[in-house]
Formats: structure tokens, C-alpha cells, sequence
């Protein structure tokens, strides 16, 4: 199984006793003053799912829930259990979707290979890709089998704020940020101080899939990413999720050793001790 399947790949193999189907939809939704917020997506899921779809709840069971940050990973064997609870085992296959972007199904995606699981994919075009192939949704509940899920973790996958000051400066790593443009030039700022890390290109998370959700070709992808695909890189944004998709690309791409800040600007625009610039 590829990294990334079609609906018409999923649509023959949905049924398939070892395959696993995860709705990682988290909502975004527009405040009365202008903002934006995150809604969980178990209320949409329950409205209508991929048939046989569990829901990976990012705002719930799969994130450390004692972190004042939003979306802090949780530990290791803590988010392997949620996965076996899901259904996910060893020998399972496992495809990932969301309703809006996939970028949340990447995050999941990269815990996933965090921990050692490389047998997952995402679903390419999300929902809308689903529903747009003429397949139906689902209301109803599956009967899920508790999996059983060997850590075999990859720590250099996902970093603290320490390694990516280090890499400031440092013509051997690069640093992405998966936030958009005008973010990223410090015009306007969704976090405490605008900008981004110094010494970071900008590759938005929104510059890696067409109008209709589909990602772009992989020739059109490698365009986007300028680094040294045996050398590390580093990716973040505000919270981790959109520099997920981002790593998910590039190791796509073929990048060897790319990590993810999951942290990101949530925690490190709040500490004056970290640099920002603007542009």
C-alpha cells in the first residue's frame, strides 16, 4: 500500500478484514469577532463517515490532555493503546482521512511512524473525494477488535524547542514553515509575537494541494522544498498539524531525516527567550 491511496483504491478495499479507516476530521470554524476556532469532529463523523471508519479524536484521546498546550502529543504508549483501542495492530493496514485539508490526518500519519508504524496512508482528497467517486457515507458504529501495537519508537521524528534553536545557524539543517505567506512575513500573527524562527523558508501547508483537495503531482511537490533530501529538516507551524502534512510530503519526496516541532509557534512565540523575525 502507497503513502497516499485514491477513493477508487479505497472504495475496493474499505471492506478488507486488516485495513483500518481513521477520520481525523478536526473543524474550523469562524468566531463572531472575526477569528477562528477548532471544533471537534466526532459530531461530523457521526453525521456521516466513511463506511467502517473509526474516529481518531485529535482533541481528545490521542493528544496529552494534561499539556497546556493544544494538540502536545501524548507519550508513546499512551497513543499506541488509543490506537489498539481503535483497532490497529501490528499487522493492520491503516487509511487516514479528514473533512478539510488533510493536514490532521497527516499529524495522525506521523504518530504513527513516531512510533514505529509504517503500514499507513492517507486518503487522498479526504471526504470530499470519497463523496465526489459517487461512494456513500455511513452513520452506523463499527464492532472494533482491540489491536495489539509493538512501540518501536523513532524519537528523532519529533522535536523540542532546544534542537530547533540549535539548528538556527545551522547550514546542515533546514527549518520550514508550513504556515501561510503572510503569516510567515509577520503581517499578521495568530500566536503571541508575529514572524517566524530566523533562517526558516516558508512552504504554506496550503501550497501542497489542488482546489479539490487532491495533493499536487509529486514533480509539482518537489518544486516547493529546497533542502538537502539526506540532511535534517525541520518542520512547524502553530500547532503541529499543518507541518505534519508538510512532513508527510516531503517524506514522500524521498527526504530522509525530517522532523516535526510539534510544539511550534504556540510554545515558542510565547517564550521571549526564542528569536522571531519578520520579513
Amino acid at each position: 500500500m502507497d503513502t497516499l491511496v485514491s477513493a477508487g483504491w479505497l472504495s475496493q478495499h474499505y471492506q478488507d478484514s486488516d485495513l483500518v479507516i481513521l477520520d481525523a476530521t478536526v473543524m474550523i470554524e469562524r468566531t463572531d469577532d472575526g477569528g477562528m476556532r477548532t471544533v471537534n469532529g466526532r459530531e461530523n463523523f457521526n453525521k456521516g463517515h466513511i463506511p467502517g471508519a473509526r474516529f481518531a479524536d485529535l482533541m481528545g484521546e490521542l493528544v496529552d490532555s494534561d499539556s497546556p498546550l493544544h494538540y502536545a502529543v501524548p507519550e508513546p504508549g499512551e497513543f499506541a493503546a488509543a490506537m489498539e483501542r481503535l483497532g490497529v495492530g501490528d499487522n493492520s493496514r491503516v487509511v487516514i482521512y479528514d473533512a478539510n485539508g488533510s493536514a490532521w490526518a497527516a499529524r495522525v500519519w506521523w504518530m504513527l511512524r513516531w512510533i514505529g508504524f509504517d503500514n499507513a496512508a492517507l486518503l487522498d482528497g479526504g471526504l470530499q473525494a470519497w463523496t465526489d467517486a459517487g461512494q456513500s457515507l455511513s452513520t452506523e458504529s463499527v464492532a472494533v477488535v482491540k489491536g495489539s501495537l509493538t512501540v518501536n519508537l523513532r524519537p528523532e521524528l519529533i522535536v523540542a524547542s532546544d534542537e530547533v534553536h540549535a539548528a538556527i545557524g545551522d547550514d546542515s539543517v533546514t527549518i520550514i514553515d508550513s504556515l501561510p505567506a503572510a503569516h510567515y512575513r509577520g503581517e499578521f500573527s495568530m500566536y503571541e509575537r508575529p514572524g517566524h524562527i530566523p533562517g526558516a523558508s516558508n512552504v504554506s501547508v496550503m501550497s501542497l494541494t489542488n482546489d479539490d483537495g487532491h495533493f499536487k503531482t509529486v514533480d509539482e511537490l518537489a518544486t516547493l522544498f529546497d533542502g538537502d533530501y539526506e540532511g535534517r529538516a525541520i518542520t512547524y507551524c502553530g500547532g503541529g498539524i499543518a507541518a505534519s502534512a508538510n512532513a508527510f510530503t516531503m517524506i514522500r519526496l524521498g527526504y530522509k531525516d525530517v522532523a516535526v516541532y510539534t510544539a511550534s509557534l504556540q510554545e515558542w512565540a510565547a517564550d521571549p527567550a526564542r528569536p522571531m523575525e519578520t520579513e
